[in-house]
């Protein structure tokens, strides 16, 4: 789920036009004059049908007869899409983003945690053991910090053995590489190592029901991080359960 705004003048237009769109700067159902916008950003037509079509990839805009080209509404919008995800983050939804992501994150990985207790292989400790080592020499760099947390996420979804719990990482990593770049790049937040440390020992023992308890610790942390971050005071509810990510 790459990014795609980042490669030459298409990416600058779908760059410029996506983010416009996820912000609210061009709302939902508006029609777009596509000969006005390309003279707006000194491109040609060609270049605006062929980044329009990224958009529309998307889910963001779409093209009828006798209407045009328009935007789509919300609902069409491929959330998951990693500049989908960061345009909502540079237009201001950035926590209500990581908060969804913090709830979809409860229900899936304490589970894939016991899974991988179960089911890890020695290839699959040493990918943890990699990710988790450049975690810990990766503090004062938060890009690098945030793509090993990835990796230490997308390495114990793989050792679960399930094929379909592995590509999850579809699901989780756009979002949580925004997070833990906003995260990382807090140097008064707690040092992230030893919650995955626990997680990665409760796997290399094979106990799951220990696996499972410190991945609810480790999100019980990213939610506390994440309240740090924001200036946001979390709910009693909140800190009473590892759950609570709202």
């Amino acid at each position: 789920m790459a990014a795609y705004s980042t490669r030459g003048v298409h990416g600058q237009v779908v760059q410029s036009l996506g983010a416009r769109i996820v912000g609210g700067a061009v709302p939902e159902g508006a029609t777009l004059d596509v000969r006005a916008l390309g003279e707006e950003l000194d491109v040609s037509l060609t270049v605006m049908r062929e980044s329009l079509k990224v958009l529309a990839g998307k889910g963001l805009v779409d093209a009828r007869q006798k209407r045009g080209t328009f935007v789509r509404g919300r609902k069409h919008w491929n959330l998951l899409d990693a500049d989908v995800i960061r345009w909502r983050v540079e237009g201001g939804a950035g926590e209500e983003l990581m908060r969804d992501l913090a709830d979809v994150r409860s229900i899936i990985e304490p589970a894939a945690a016991l899974r991988a207790a179960l089911h890890r292989t020695d290839a699959d400790l040493g990918a943890l053991e990699a990710a988790l080592d450049l975690m810990g020499r990766a503090r004062a760099d938060s890009a690098v910090a945030a793509e090993a947390d990835a990796a230490f996420h997308r390495a114990l979804l793989a050792a679960t053995g399930n094929e379909m719990l592995a590509r999850m990482d579809m699901l989780l990593e756009p979002g949580l590489r925004e997070r833990d770049r906003l995260v990382h790049a807090h140097a008064s937040v707690g040092d992230p190592v030893p919650s995955h440390r626990a997680v990665l020992d409760a796997v290399r023992d094979r106990d799951p029901a220990r696996a499972e308890l410190a991945m609810l610790g480790l999100l019980a942390k990213a939610v506390e991080d994440l309240d740090h971050v924001t200036g946001r005071t979390a709910d009693p509810a909140d800190r009473e359960s590892p759950h609570g990510a709202r």
